[in-house]
């Protein structure tokens, strides 16, 4: 399998995962998580994926400013129901990378270790304004992340190939330029706007979080 090149240099997300240190899954239960995991699991690479991956980066980074987080130790709450619009697949990427699942997640061992219900999604849409809210176990620290990715638009030339695709009359040379282009906004989102609170911001929701 060959993924674009720039995936390699995409900000690696490291946790601790205290079940995997108890099965013996990985070595002091430290595992890394790149990109292409979350393009693995969801069988594509886009601004979606790419923004749902930079959101748990950003949760994780203002929730564990000073240590490695803890997966399965964080609840995940979306703001919209899980049926609209992408929030499914964001969510997907999120449960990948902190483990919080829904009630049909793994339930535990001995009342440890559980993961089932740590993901829940709002009854409605708009809720903390489109913002995902992520919380501590532990500490009860909070935050909520945004991601706006339309600070890093398409470019201007996309339309005209993706209306061939959609109307079955494009190019060979259309479907590679399309591919070509659609990998550098992402690449751009992952690699030159990762840090960009223009993009992205986690607000501190409790005074519990720096």
């Amino acid at each position: 399998m060959t993924f674009p090149d720039f995936f390699d240099d995409v900000p690696v997300i490291r946790l601790r995962d205290p079940l995997a240190q108890l099965l013996g899954s990985a070595t002091d239960g430290i595992m890394d998580y790149r990109y292409a995991d979350a393009v693995r699991l969801t069988g594509h690479s886009c601004p979606t994926v790419a923004g749902a991956f930079l959101t748990a980066r950003a949760a994780l980074k203002a929730l564990y400013p000073d240590t490695l987080p803890e997966r399965g130790g964080i609840s995940v709450r979306m703001p919209s129901p899980e049926a609209e619009g992408t929030t499914g697949v964001v969510a997907q990427v999120l449960t990948l990378l902190t483990g919080a699942a829904t009630q049909g997640g793994f339930k535990g061992i001995g009342g440890r270790f559980a993961r089932n219900g740590l993901l829940s999604f709002a009854t409605r849409s708009g809720k903390n304004g489109g913002a995902v809210c992520f919380e501590r176990l532990d500490t009860g620290a909070a935050v909520a992340v945004m991601v706006d990715a339309g600070k890093v638009p398409a470019d201007a030339s996309q339309r005209e190939r993706l209306q061939a695709i959609m109307q079955n009359r494009a190019t060979p040379e259309q479907l590679t330029e399309f591919a070509y282009f659609w990998q550098e906004r992402v690449r751009r989102m992952l690699l030159e706007h990762a840090d960009d609170p223009a993009m992205i911001r986690a607000i501190p929701l409790n005074d519990t979080v720096a």
